[in-house]
């Protein structure tokens, strides 16, 4: 992306957000999301979830605008609820959904959107075992419908992971979460000029099914 149209995503992101009367607070370091992410994610494996804050109150506080702390983007998978999973109430997370947790433009946009626009400075991605998507890539078999174009992005991480010992989904799986974060750290200018200054992190992560374990991990 050339200065100029970086400007303009920017000046057209922060007419929308005042559009759309987004209210913004000071940023949640990194350091902070993550440690909440990951406190929230222990509660749930616990079986002592909050349940953060789903009061009427906080329901009518956040319809004057939001400022998630933290994206995530993650499987469609029905299993994997990041609100659910991180223990958060309404407002918090701002949530990409796409079955194999992979980036598209659309979801590229909507990343920078939280980003540039409502103040996010964490993002993980978030894969998950058993996932479905990364299965029916590995498998390679024809897929009817549009479903081969969620199998698509997968296809690289199936393919370097292919030599490996053990189970191939399963690193499959953890090469497309590597993957995803690397694609979102080198198709947004807005996002790796923050995360060059230190003010941003993206990082991965494994949701366990069983466990309810949410493994997050750095990503080079």
């Amino acid at each position: 992306m050339n200065k100029f149209a970086y400007i303009t995503l920017v000046a057209s992101l922060t007419v929308v957000a005042h559009t759309a009367d987004v209210t913004k607070s000071v940023s949640v370091s990194p350091s902070v999301a993550l440690d909440r992410l990951t406190n929230g994610n222990s509660r749930f494996m616990a079986g002592r979830s909050l349940h953060g804050d789903q009061s009427i109150s906080a329901r009518q506080e956040s319809a004057k605008g939001q400022a998630p702390f933290a994206i995530v983007v993650t499987c469609s998978d029905s299993r994997l609820s990041p609100e659910i999973i991180f223990d958060q109430g309404i407002g918090k997370l701002f949530v990409v959904r796409v079955a194999g947790n992979t980036v598209d433009d659309v979801a590229m946009g909507s990343i920078e959107y939280a980003v540039a626009a409502l103040g996010a400075r964490t993002i993980v991605v978030l894969g998950h075992e058993k996932c479905g998507a990364v299965k029916a890539a590995v498998e390679g078999k024809e897929l009817p419908g549009s479903i081969g174009a969620v199998t698509k992005p997968i296809q690289e991480a199936v393919d370097k992971t292919s030599k490996l010992p053990g189970d191939h989904v399963t690193s499959a799986t953890l090469e497309n979460v590597r993957d995803t974060v690397r694609h979102i750290r080198t198709g947004s200018t807005i996002v790796s000029d923050l995360e060059k200054k230190g003010q941003l992190k993206v990082v991965g992560g494994k949701y366990f099914l069983a466990s309810g374990k949410a493994g997050l991990f750095k990503v080079d």
